[in-house]
């Protein structure tokens, strides 16, 4: 069976909920996300990978908000930064790297996490969430 969303209409039809989740997440990345300010996926530099494997066990590899875990996302959850790392590299004495520290990243799924980068959930609310245990 074949589902067409209202906002779809055009070239994109989609199998059904899952894949059109598949498709919003490979196509709105990097130049093709709508709040993309330039610049490449190149890598976080140093301190991202230990910060980021430290979140995920702290926040026991599910999304803090929703509590899906990584067993049903099939994958981790994305690791996101509360305060974006872009702000770190914009600020003059600051670096990319300044921006990987463990109180700075929440474990979200890839639902939540495009809630939180475009504003529906609070910065506030993430650390809220994530500290309430």
């Amino acid at each position: 069976m074949v589902e067409r969303y209202p906002s779809n209409i055009g070239d994109v039809v989609l199998c059904g909920e899952e894949c059109r989740s598949q498709w919003l997440s490979e196509t709105f990345s990097g130049d093709g996300h709508p709040n993309w300010l330039g610049g490449g996926n190149e890598a976080y530099g140093s301190g991202w990978a230990a910060v980021r494997s430290d979140a995920l066990e702290r926040d026991g590899h599910q999304c803090v908000v929703c509590g899906v875990t990584r067993e049903e996302i099939g994958r981790n959850p994305d690791v996101h930064h509360i305060v974006p790392v872009r702000w770190y590299i914009e600020a003059e004495d600051l670096s990319r790297e300044d921006a990987h520290f463990l109180d700075n990243v929440a474990s979200l799924c890839s639902r939540c996490h495009r809630k939180a980068e475009f504003g529906k959930i609070s910065p506030e609310r993430l650390r809220a969430l994530r500290d309430r245990e």
